[in-house]
């Protein structure tokens, strides 16, 4: 798949997209449509002010280079640790201490309410502990039996 824009870094670190009739736009921002469930599906490339430049539908089916830049900028700014397994809970009441092992390695955050774990579709949650932080169960049908249990304390 083509596609209709270029997109560098300049001399500054920001991302210059350039559209196919030469038009430059300095400082574009990668904004996900749908970061939890779709993350490499819908991105709008957007510049100042929110306006849309450059609109991609799957970040997998472009060029390499492009891709990675636009992977580079979303992880700079997003920060939201996927959890793969919760090793244990303090307590099952809150708040409570939650030892977790993410993407990003093992934490522990503590979990003010209940109401701090939302869903997200039929399968996804996200938890936010006491300092805003947010953290995801991407598939909570999927994790292993021990975390399940754990989340169907507090769910």
């Amino acid at each position: 798949m083509s596609t209709t824009f270029a997109l560098r870094r300049d001399s500054f670190g920001k991302l210059v997209l350039t559209t196919l009739d030469g038009e430059e736009h300095v400082g574009v921002i990668p904004v996900r449509a749908f970061p939890i469930q779709a993350p490499t599906k819908g991105i709008s490339m957007v510049r100042d002010g929110g306006k849309e430049v450059a609109w991609i539908d799957d970040l997998d089916a472009v060029p390499e280079q492009i891709r990675s830049l636009i992977r580079e900028e979303i992880e700079g700014r997003e920060f939201i640790p996927e959890i793969l397994a919760i090793k244990d809970v303090s307590s099952f009441a809150t708040p409570c201490t939650w030892f977790v092992k993410t993407d990003r390695g093992d934490t522990e955050f503590v979990l003010k309410v209940d109401e701090d774990i939302r869903r997200i579709g039929e399968s996804s949650l996200l938890i936010s502990d006491s300092h805003g932080i947010n953290f995801l169960v991407r598939d909570m049908f999927r994790i292993d039996k021990h975390s399940r249990r754990i989340l169907d304390r507090f769910l």
